[in-house]
């Protein structure tokens, strides 16, 4: 769930600031690359404990899902930027729209826990992903072969997390895709149309 997400996502940004050293190579970073990810370390360990209280707040409790480590695995990724593309704007994208939509949910039901907390955490994703997008235009400004071997991994990760299309624009999509956060982010139109089209298709083919 999202508690352990978060654990994961912490543990990738700190793997980040250790993993690589300062400079101009490939499996180089800038100092400020660090920075922004020593800032998500802390931003993600205040999701963990958010995300504890409000386990508790819905009733349920740590340990009561079987959980997966997709997150983290993408987070080891040799290649920080691919790191990037694959965590802070696939797997933090898709927090975008699920954080957004349960946010939605709490005002619905009129939760205002719900709401507060996820309104919360949205605003730290959308920082997130931010961070991201930068970083890969940054990274990649004179390599276009790495900037392609990222967006297509970012794709890659995007679609495995597509949940066969229950991430959407469609009315009844229980994840809604999240087209303005996303643009604050540093999603393109284009990119964003992309990851809606990939919804569609996948929806129709369960259907």
């Amino acid at each position: 769930g999202i508690f352990t997400g978060e654990i994961q996502a912490m543990e990738g940004a700190g793997r980040t600031c250790w993993d690589f050293e300062v400079g101009d190579g490939a499996d180089e970073v800038p100092f400020e690359l660090k920075l922004d990810m020593a800032r998500q370390c802390w931003d993600e360990a205040r999701h963990c404990e958010i995300s504890v209280k409000l386990n508790d707040h819905m009733g349920t409790e740590i340990g009561e899902f079987v959980e997966g480590t997709l997150l983290y695995e993408a987070a080891c990724n040799p290649d920080p930027v691919l790191r990037l593309t694959g965590v802070n704007r696939a797997l933090e994208g898709l927090a975008i729209d699920v954080f957004n939509t349960m946010k939605e949910f709490g005002r619905m039901a009129g939760d205002p826990v719900l709401e507060f907390c996820e309104d919360w955490m949205l605003a730290d994703e959308v920082t997130h992903v931010k961070m991201g997008s930068k970083w890969l235009r940054d990274l990649t400004s004179r390599d276009r072969d790495r900037l392609e071997r990222a967006l297509e991994f970012q794709k890659v990760v995007d679609r495995l997390f597509s949940f066969n299309g229950l991430r959407g624009e469609e009315d009844d999509s229980p994840i809604q895709l999240t087209r303005k956060f996303r643009e604050m982010a540093g999603f393109t139109t284009e990119e964003i149309d992309e990851i809606a089209d990939m919804a569609r298709d996948e929806a129709g083919a369960v259907g």
